[in-house]
């Protein structure tokens, strides 16, 4: 089979051929139609996570994966052969990702069906991204009328945070320069989204929205920190890039460390609300996998939303 691989790290990602993996006891062969890039992808092939998970050599990158059941290991159950199916590799090492036509992955997590009414390649960029979102909402939990700040909402995650936290009544103030990347965020829900402009003086821009202080922090990009800073008491802040309370001088403000559950439950959710049109899954460019190099520069070079890679 045709994949994306690295035989060391860090290094560029590069087209290989490899034997097409067989489904061990529990796991489900997929035939991939659909995968993308993820800010977690980059930092493997970047060396970022050398000491913090094990790495197989040479390693299949990838996270998100859409397509069709193959094959059946001993022992997996919920699945049929010719099912489509999406969701996201959870293995507790790396190398056999889903940028690849063939994935390998365990029936009991990390994968669900596809619902009518979702395309494949939307299912393919949904999975890592529509967790860390829905995840990180969910613990801050915005009521109705409340202030959330998305920091980092041009990227895959903060695209799809942005619709969630609109979907639930909240007042969204959401990071991205004027211009093309504005008008990306403001496109993404019918609902108004404030935009400030992280380039320049943030703080000033977020007080002028919210003078006491905004009620909840979605820290996907940018100086935790200094977002923290911008809640008001009470506040809640949830990260995926590692902030930590111990970080924090804030008195009374709540911090949740996201590390994305893909399972079954939030993967059907995720996948509904897509077949159903509630959210968009912003995909704004789509490369084929003998592309993929490509796409990881596109990436690294700042592009918006999510970049799709067609595997099959």
């Amino acid at each position: 089979m045709r994949a994306v691989t690295l035989n060391s790290v860090p290094e560029t990602p590069a087209l290989a051929d490899l034997l097409t993996p067989q489904p061990e006891a529990g796991e489900v062969l997929v035939k991939v139609a659909g995968s993308s890039i993820n800010g977690f992808d980059a930092a493997t092939a970047a060396g970022y996570l050398q000491g913090a998970m094990e790495h197989r050599f040479p390693l299949v990158v990838g996270k998100d994966f859409a397509g069709t059941v193959e094959a059946l290991g001993e022992g997996a159950e919920g699945f049929t052969i010719g099912q489509a199916v999406f969701g996201v590799v959870m293995k507790p090492f790396l190398g056999t990702g889903s940028l690849a036509q063939y994935v390998t992955v365990p029936a009991a997590y990390g994968i669900a069906p596809i619902p009518q009414g979702l395309d494949v390649q939307q299912a393919g960029a949904l999975g890592l991204a529509g967790t860390a979102a829905l995840d990180s909402l969910t613990a801050v939990a915005p009521a109705e009328g409340e202030t959330v700040l998305v920091s980092g909402a041009t990227g895959g995650v903060g695209a799809l945070a942005v619709q969630l936290a609109a979907a639930r009544g909240a007042r969204v103030i959401a990071t991205a320069r004027p211009g093309a990347e504005a008008d990306f965020v403001t496109g993404l829900t019918d609902a108004t989204i404030h935009v400030v402009d992280y380039s320049g003086d943030l703080p000033a821009q977020v007080r002028a929205l919210a003078p006491e202080g905004v009620d909840a922090v979605l820290h996907l990009a940018g100086d935790g920190v200094q977002l923290a800073g911008l809640l008001r008491p009470g506040g809640r802040l949830a990260s995926t890039l590692g902030l930590t309370a111990d970080a924090v001088e804030s008195s009374g403000v709540t911090v949740h460390t996201i590390m994305a559950d893909a399972n079954a439950q939030t993967l059907t959710a995720l996948a509904g609300q897509a077949a159903s049109g509630a959210l968009r899954v912003p995909v704004t460019a789509t490369y084929p996998l003998e592309q993929a190099p490509e796409a990881f520069a596109a990436f690294g070079a700042g592009a918006l939303g999510k970049l799709a890679v067609t595997c099959s």
